[in-house]
């Protein structure tokens, strides 16, 4: 069984280290907030093989992880929505103003 539990951390490490450069490299910045949420599932998932072997505390700070995930998320679209509504004002100004 320790063997599935190296192999399952190795393999969350590998996934989250590709997600690390998807958030430096990401061509836009949805793309970039998609890997942030990878991190952090990758986070909790490690945090919860950390419960499984035994480790104190650790399930606390993966719902941290994950609360602190879906926040982001939220925000971010939220962040987004408000930019769209920003631009299609300003469209809108622009068109009373030629008329």
């Amino acid at each position: 069984m320790s063997d599935f539990f190296l192999g399952a951390a190795a393999l969350i490490v590998a996934i989250t280290a590709i997600g690390l450069f998807r958030v430096l490299s990401g061509p836009a910045r949805a793309d970039r907030m998609m890997a942030a949420q990878l991190l952090g599932t990758g986070g909790v998932a490690a945090l919860l093989l950390a419960e499984a072997r035994g480790t104190r505390g650790a399930a606390d700070v993966a719902m941290v992880l994950a609360l602190l995930a879906a926040f982001s998320g939220i925000a971010f679209v939220k962040a987004v929505n408000d930019a769209r509504r920003r631009d299609d004002d300003a469209e809108g100004f622009a068109d009373d103003a030629r008329d």
